[in-house]
């Protein structure tokens, strides 16, 4: 039997938030950085995902030595705590200047701008000790259609993709998609389109994809199933576990709260494909809901994790030639009692799955 994957953890400082949303002020009150990284490793975490301003607060501001400075400074900070940064994100969804999209504004000098934080954002990441970029691509999209021309603001985002590729050859791209939000309709909604572009790109070796839940739900699709065929083409770089009930608002709920099966299944896609085995983080992107106190800023945090390994559990104990029986003979009825059976953690008759009703239960007993 191969040796079982050690997952690491990560998730990024804004997970540890003020509460704040669109109908209502923040309900805790803020930590600083250095703050919430004392709290990783206690929780279980190692990695961090960072954007260039949670690095780097106010760039925009600064000069390039003053940004260098401080993205050494955090550097240090990490390596002091045994903490390792998974990404860094340029933010270009918060400024003025980017109302209308970065990379497919209609605005030249807007496009600049985008262009131009991004090249810091690579700056950024490397002097605090990750090679890894991500890109979501949240406002490159349009409200109206007649508003851009798609294809130019295609080719406007894979040129942003060379540029960035070109201006540092160790870098990595990790493309995060998702179909909706601020946007009304993004340009690169699924992890279809991703790599696509990815394999436009001057080097397909260094773009991928990084999934996450609550954007493939946005989108109608099942996040294993987005999951798997990212793996297929071995370009899953990272993940977003969270979770989200239904065709809404990105809600970033505790990983396995709304969908549970979907959420055993997005375990189950990843264990049984080796992600992991290389060092593949398994990232959160969740939220603590409004109505928690300020000393349990972290509940939703610990709980995903948690979950995941419950999880992971039953990935592993499952009784995988049971499976491939029942998927041979297409008994998918059994099939399903079964996976319903093990997450219930309820006992079944190995030679006829089924769900015990009180019944049957004491007719097994």
């Amino acid at each position: 039997m191969s040796e079982l994957t050690e997952y690491r953890f990560s998730f990024g400082p804004w997970n540890i938030s003020e509460g704040a949303d669109p109908f209502g002020p923040e309900v805790r009150s803020p930590y600083s950085l250095e703050e919430k990284l004392d709290w990783y490793r206690p929780l279980g975490f190692e990695g961090v995902q960072f954007h260039d301003d949670d690095v780097v607060e106010g760039l925009n501001d600064l000069e390039h030595l003053q940004i260098m400075k401080r993205a050494r400074e955090v550097g240090h900070a990490l390596r002091d705590r045994g903490l390792t940064p998974e990404f860094v994100a340029p933010r270009l969804w918060f400024d003025p200047r980017t109302i209308d999209g970065g990379y497919t504004s209609n605005d030249a000098a807007q496009r600049k701008y985008a262009l131009d934080r991004s090249i810091k954002a690579v700056d950024v990441a490397r002097e605090v000790g990750t090679p890894n970029i991500v890109l979501w691509l949240a406002r490159e999209g349009s409200y109206i259609r007649e508003s851009k021309d798609a294809k130019t603001a295609y080719q406007r985002i894979l040129d942003a993709v060379n540029l960035l590729l070109e201006y540092d050859e160790e870098i990595q791209v990790w493309i995060e998609p998702k179909p909706n939000e601020p946007m009304d309709h993004a340009y690169v909604p699924t992890i279809g389109h991703a790599l696509a572009l990815a394999y436009q790109s001057v080097d397909p070796a260094r773009v991928s994809g990084l999934i996450e839940t609550a954007h493939a739900v946005l989108a109608g699709l099942d996040p294993s199933d987005e999951m798997a065929f990212a793996l297929a083409h071995d370009k899953l770089a990272s993940v977003h576990l969270n979770d989200q009930n239904g065709l809404k608002f990105d809600q970033d709920k505790s990983f396995g709260a709304a969908n549970l099966r979907s959420a055993y299944n997005q375990v189950r896609v990843l264990e049984r494909s080796g992600y992991g085995r290389r060092g593949e983080f398994i990232g959160l992107d969740v939220k603590a809901m409004r109505t928690q106190s300020q000393e349990s800023s972290t509940a939703h945090l610990s709980n995903s994790r948690a979950l995941f390994l419950h999880l992971l559990d039953k990935v592993r104990s499952a009784d995988q030639q049971l499976e491939q029986e029942l998927i041979a003979a297409r008994d998918y009825e059994a099939l399903e009692a079964y996976t319903l059976c093990l997450l219930l953690g309820v006992p079944t008759d190995a030679s006829s799955p089924r769900v015990e009703t009180p019944a049957t239960a004491v007719q097994h007993a």
